[in-house]
């Protein structure tokens, strides 16, 4: 089961079926745009100018982001340092004409704080484009390093709209053996579809995650069968799966 929001898992599922697996899609996340900023979130849009570095932390805040930024800036400004966490984020932004730079070997937060660029940022404004929520570890950081921050939350994340059961109906009814998450968020969100003793019945379930944190947080709600890739992107999820079925 591959669990990226909707309009997120042609990619995942495709990989998957070409290599002879039967794949089924039930999003774990759903995905709200922020169409009516508050007016100090209207504020940073407008002061885009002011920032020497703009960090884009998924390929839902390019979609959502780009799109209010758009809103006020026909032409984007130049003389800005432009970053992507993960190769689809940063493709993302590429097909926008922009150039931004992102790790390679690691693509998350601790490898985008890797960057030389990011190194010293005394006097400098960061601009974290993100949804609602999430971790404050990436601004924490920045912010150690001398850079004033902000951050544009325009979308924000949802746990889907299930009646209650239907999800483990899905994964009797497809027969689901691997339930490939792609965020703490998501896995939370299963957990909260799932009532507690549709929990204990799935415990033997094997689950695909994109991170240690993620791992750990699955460990503690009672699931033991759970494989960590090195990233949320669809290669190393994908390659986390053949590792597992291959065991490695």
């Amino acid at each position: 089961m591959v669990t990226r929001p909707e309009g997120q898992e042609r990619g995942l599922l495709a990989a998957l079926q070409e290599r002879g697996m039967r794949a089924v899609h039930q999003p774990l996340l759903a995905l709200q745009p922020l169409t009516s900023l508050p007016p100090e979130q209207r504020r940073l849009v407008a002061d885009l100018d002011h920032y020497q570095h703009v960090i884009f932390i998924s390929t839902n805040a390019v979609r959502f982001g780009l799109d209010c930024f758009d809103d006020n800036w026909p032409q984007l400004p130049v003389g800005i340092n432009w970053y992507a966490i993960g190769d689809a984020t940063r493709q993302g932004l590429a097909a926008r004409g922009l150039a931004p730079q992102a790790p390679v070997q690691r693509m998350d937060s601790e490898g985008l704080l890797a960057l030389p660029a990011l190194s010293d940022l005394r006097g400098d404004r960061v601009l974290i484009v993100k949804g609602e929520g999430g971790r404050q570890a990436l601004r924490d950081a920045l912010a150690d390093r001398g850079a004033q921050v902000d951050e544009l939350h325009c979308y924000r994340r949802v746990c889907p709209a299930l009646p209650a059961g239907k999800l483990a109906e899905i994964l009797l009814e497809q027969q689901v053996g691997t339930i490939m998450i792609s965020s703490g968020e998501g896995l939370a969100n299963m957990l909260t579809l799932l009532s507690e003793r549709e929990t204990t019945k799935f415990r033997d379930i094997a689950l695909i995650v994109p991170s240690s944190r993620v791992a750990a947080i699955a460990q503690r709600a009672g699931f033991s069968d759970i494989t960590t890739a090195e990233n949320a992107g669809d290669v190393a999820m994908l390659q986390a799966l053949l590792n597992r079925r291959s065991g490695e």
